[in-house]
């Protein structure tokens, strides 16, 4: 893998892992359809795939940094009654949501991979992930709740939603927004709180692929590439993030149809390429 490469996959990785088009779809479609000499199972991408998340993580980590202080002022006992106990309750939410991630994730990733990581297969899901995200604004639950009106309820639904994500060409963000709508909450509640589950469950991702990093054999100046791809990936992911806040703040009436009608269109036009190839 060159330079120039690197940072393509970064800059994908940051945008399409907040965007609710499937960053894992699109790593398994886009190196296909350019035909990037690229093996994602090779020992030799590992550096490129843990830097990656870490700065994703960290972006997401910066751009919440508030968020995640009064959580930790909350933990901390720091503060007047109403904020420490709101911070744990929403803490409590946060941890809630990402049980079903962890432990249907740890169980059956390996075999979602194993099953559906090939080109076709991901096009094919990209373009139900397109239907998908028509599906949430058909169904959403008409309201304006916000971030305050979560429940435990809320956060467990909104956590098996994100399990989705899983298979390659189903975005978790998107997933869980869709989860957040059907449950009443708005576009911008539901980016905000898809967007904090993500960082734990991106950090653990990370954390998992560290032994298995120690054990490979890599080959000189691929860590300093990864470095900059991590820093590649997490200014793009900040900027992503920025810019979807906003957005689905001032579209909350249609806020997912262009990414669903982008996923459509991209993974009939990507499965129709490959099948012909």
């Amino acid at each position: 893998m060159n330079t120039i490469e690197a940072v393509l996959i970064a800059l994908l990785q940051g945008a399409t892992e907040l965007f609710p088009v499937s960053s894992l779809g699109h790593a398994v479609v886009v190196p296909a359809l350019l035909a990037w000499p690229v093996d994602q199972r090779a020992p030799s991408f590992l550096p490129f795939l843990v830097m990656l998340h870490v700065g994703t993580a960290t972006a997401l980590l910066l751009y919440f940094w508030r968020d995640w202080w009064a959580l930790l002022l909350g933990v901390l006992g720091i503060g007047d009654a109403h904020g420490r106990g709101e911070s744990r309750r929403v803490l409590g939410l946060i941890i809630v949501a990402t049980i079903p991630a962890v432990v249907i994730g740890f169980a059956l990733e390996k075999l979602f991979r194993a099953l559906f990581a090939t080109p076709l297969i991901a096009a094919a899901f990209l373009a139900l992930n397109g239907l998908l995200l028509l599906f949430g604004e058909r169904i959403r639950a008409r309201g304006h709740r916000d971030l305050a009106s979560l429940t435990a309820k809320d956060a467990v639904l909104i956590g098996f939603w994100q399990c989705l994500a899983l298979i390659p060409g189903i975005s978790r963000s998107g997933a869980t927004i869709v989860g957040g709508l059907v449950r009443g909450i708005d576009h911008e509640s539901s980016a905000h709180f898809s967007f904090l589950i993500a960082t734990p469950v991106i950090l653990g991702a990370t954390v998992l692929e560290v032994p298995k990093l120690l054990r490979a054999e890599v080959a000189p100046g691929v860590f300093g590439l990864a470095a900059l791809a991590a820093v590649v990936a997490g200014v793009t992911a900040f900027a992503s993030t920025a810019f979807l806040m906003r957005y689905f703040r001032r579209h909350d009436d249609w806020a997912l149809n262009p990414f669903a009608y982008y996923c459509l269109a991209g993974g009939i036009a990507s499965l129709a390429w490959l099948a012909a190839r």
